[in-house]
């Protein structure tokens, strides 16, 4: 293979292991001997004598070679690399080359830069020979265009058609994420990734429907493949759901054999750890048809007799995967009948939990009939007396109300209101005894239950340390919410409460009553002080502007200046809080 120079030097001839190991040094070559052995080494690739890679590592890595005269040239984009070090993912590449992967030659260097307008300007007038060459060479050096410029080939490679083979190829290794994707190369990756998906959709608006039907599926099991080997933060999901409209589309198209198309669904549906063709049967309904319908319910049937009934506190370890699964497709199937009950018979197949129940009672409720919707509600709870689903008993009250059973709502409520004293079920309380006419009672009977909770935890916290919060946080939070002040506060003093709710008190109590206000900010300021970091620091100097603020309006200025000298004093050592405070104007914290 002649080098772009002409004199024919090939890469791999200007190198050996002892060069390698000479310029990586014996701890880095051993390193990516192991790197090369493993496999770290992919997409390796020759332009004009230069060699571009991927290795991966703790992440993925650019590496190029080439030649220098009778030097071996190299770049890699790893921090050693960046640092100009021959590294051990230069070694692994540097094996890669001689164990015969690639034999290039030497490098054609690149054009010296111009501004965008020139370029613009050259790119227009440009014969296309050359613009390929320009493309080529850049593809070397660049991952993204590379595997784009791939799939644009296998895309146009057959005249007429498209070469699904070939696509399948440059699918696959545009998708192929390689060992690892961190969160800091996910971006790339995933434009990477969607430039491959639009190069599928670019299949179906050209009129190859069909193809776009085997690539779309092919793309969907290579992302999925990837997706466990990415630090993903929401991206390749939404490439899954792109793909999928993509397939959905090409099938309305393509009107595939209804069958088939049903079977590979029905695969898909229950066989993949992914929600992507969730409710297949009912999306693709008017692609399936009668035939593939029926085919999908023959499917669905079939792997539905093996799935046994789950009775209360009763578990399948597949309850959450393949039960779960087949559960939904059983539904959709008895939907798309419009039959009520075999919805009902789905949903028996697991009443393991309350909520089973309530989703039967809230079917039954949908349909108009009320009476077996309350008849399965109050089956539920009977099945699970303690610590039931909320969801349930709150469903099971309403109707109570409904019937004008309005004791039997507030036996329920008060249950709820038991389990959990605070300000949700304080109000969830207060709205069925509106209902029931009846909150004035229901109110003194839950503040009083709250006042002997708190005196059983302080009973409980004077003989262990790990009683739960034994303050009067609950009752002055509901105080709080009916803007009854002075009740709040009084609990507050009498029985102490959480943080947020003093800087509550102390921010609806300034203005009229100061003295209050004060101490409160001032044990904040301390309190937000115990954390040494910019973010505290920050706030404990906005806190010290309201003391000072407060303290202006209670003509004690030069008390303020004693209090922050205290300050200064005792978190001396905090240089950014002594900055910080160097830099307030306390002159105008005290208008």
């Amino acid at each position: 293979m002649s080098s772009a120079n002409g004199k024919g030097v090939q890469l791999d001839a200007t190198f050996d292991r002892q060069t390698l190991r000479r310029l990586a040094g014996s701890s880095s070559f051993g390193r990516g001997e192991d790197y090369f052995v493993g496999g770290k080494v992919r997409s390796l690739d020759e332009h004009r004598g230069t060699v571009a890679a991927k290795v991966r590592g703790s992440a993925a890595y650019a590496v190029k070679l080439w030649c220098e005269g009778k030097e071996l040239a190299y770049s890699c984009s790893c921090p050693r690399g960046s640092d100009g070090e021959f590294c051990k993912h230069c070694v692994a590449v540097g094996l890669a080359i001689l164990a015969g992967r690639t034999k290039p030659d030497a490098p054609r260097q690149p054009k010296p830069k111009i501004t965008l307008d020139d370029v613009r300007e050259y790119l227009a007038k440009e014969d296309k020979a050359v613009l390929a060459e320009l493309l080529m060479e850049r593809a070397v050096w660049d991952d993204a265009l590379r595997e784009q410029l791939f799939l644009e080939a296998a895309k146009k490679r057959r005249k007429g058609g498209v070469d699904v083979d070939a696509m399948k190829e440059a699918l696959g290794r545009a998708i192929d994420p390689g060992d690892y994707v961190s969160w800091r190369e996910v971006g790339d990756y995933a434009n990477c990734v969607e430039a491959a998906v639009r190069t599928i959709e670019e299949v179906l608006d050209a009129g190859h429907a069909a193809e776009a039907i085997e690539l779309a599926e092919h793309a969907l099991l290579s992302v999925e493949e990837a997706i466990g080997s990415v630090d993903d933060d929401g991206q390749m999901g939404s490439i899954l759901g792109r793909l999928q409209e993509h397939h959905l589309r090409a099938c309305k198209k393509a009107r595939p054999d209804p069958v088939e198309l049903a079977q590979r669904l029905f695969e898909r549906e229950t066989g993949t750890g992914f929600d992507v063709f969730h409710g297949a049967v009912a999306t693709y309904a008017d692609v399936l048809g009668k035939e593939g319908v029926a085919e999908y319910r023959r499917l669905a049937e079939e792997r539905w007799q093996r799935v046994g009934a789950l009775g209360p506190g009763q578990d399948d370890p597949e309850k959450y995967a393949s039960r779960f699964r087949i559960s939904a497709i059983m539904m959709a199937l008895a939907r798309i009948d419009g039959d009520l009950d075999a919805q009902v018979e789905v949903l028996q197949r697991d009443l393991s939990h309350a909520y089973s129940f309530l989703k039967i009672a809230e079917l039954y409720r949908e349909a108009g009939k009320s009476d077996l919707a309350l008849e399965w509600a109050e089956k539920g709870l009977e099945a699970f007396p303690a610590r039931t689903d909320s969801r349930l008993r709150e469903f099971v009250a309403d109707e109570y109300h409904r019937r004008k059973r309005h004791d039997d709502a507030m036996a329920l409520a008060w249950a709820g209101f038991s389990e959990r004293q605070d300000l949700e079920q304080y109000k969830n309380l207060k709205r069925h005894a509106d209902r029931a006419k009846s909150w004035p009672t229901w109110r003194e009977k839950a503040l009083a239950a709250i006042r002997q909770e708190v005196a059983r935890r302080k009973q409980e916290a004077g003989n262990s340390r790990w009683a739960g919060r034994a303050d009067h946080s609950a009752l002055v939070e509901i105080y709080l919410w009916e803007a009854d002040l002075e009740s709040a506060w009084t609990e507050a003093r009498s029985g102490g409460c959480s943080g947020s709710l003093w800087m509550t008190l102390a921010d609806k109590r300034e203005r009229e009553h100061p003295e209050d206000a004060l101490p409160i900010y001032q044990r904040e300021v301390e309190s937000t002080l115990r954390h040494a970091n910019n973010d505290a620091y920050t706030s404990a100097v906005k806190l010290l502007k309201k003391v000072s603020r407060l303290m202006a309006r209670m003509g004690a200025e030069q008390d303020f200046a004693r209090y922050l000298e205290t300050v200064r004093t005792a978190h001396a050592r905090k240089r950014n809080l002594m900055r910080l405070l160097s830099r307030a104007n306390w002159s105008q914290a005290s208008v």
